[in-house]
């Protein structure tokens, strides 16, 4: 079981704009898709917002510190770090840590792996960012061609 992070940036390493994701790509979406079904996804409040509903056949974790968000199947809410660190010897899954910015952030020294898909654009207007070297610390370890001239880049911590 690993903690997984997931994430797809542009050349500056931007994340989102308006609260939302600042392009689609349908091969990123499948690549999403099929890594984290059957595992666990943390995100926070704003990124469980703009998905509308639960992720299907994923345990969805919302940490949030406001208790506005509606209870339903497959969804957790939970209040800090601690609380989602605390399910990770209960669960027979892996962690996927899927945003936003300060999701990440909050997770940095818990992620073994990264999963960064690299748009091959630059988002005017983008209100979000990754960390400044998330990478610091990991090695990349493989290279994943998607449709649509996306590449996958996978690091493991060093």
């Amino acid at each position: 079981m690993a903690i997984i992070g997931i994430v797809a940036v542009d050349q500056k390493s931007a994340i989102g704009r308006d609260g939302g994701l600042p392009w689609h790509y349908s091969a990123d979406m499948r690549f999403f898709k099929r890594q984290t079904t059957g595992h666990a996804c943390v995100m926070g409040r704003r990124t469980w917002a703009s998905l509308k509903k639960p992720l299907p056949e994923r345990l969805n974790i919302v940490l949030s510190r406001e208790s506005l968000i509606e209870a339903q199947p497959s969804v957790i809410v939970l209040r800090d770090k601690a609380s989602v660190l605390a399910l990770k010897d209960y669960l027979a899954c892996d962690i996927y840590i899927i945003g936003g910015a300060q999701i990440y952030s909050t997770f940095l020294d818990e992620i073994d792996r990264w999963l960064v898909t690299q748009v091959p654009l630059t988002v005017e207007g983008a209100d979000a960012f990754m960390p400044e070297d998330f990478r610091h610390g990991f090695r990349e370890v493989e290279t994943i061609e998607l449709e649509e001239n996306l590449l996958v880049k996978v690091y493991e911590r060093e």
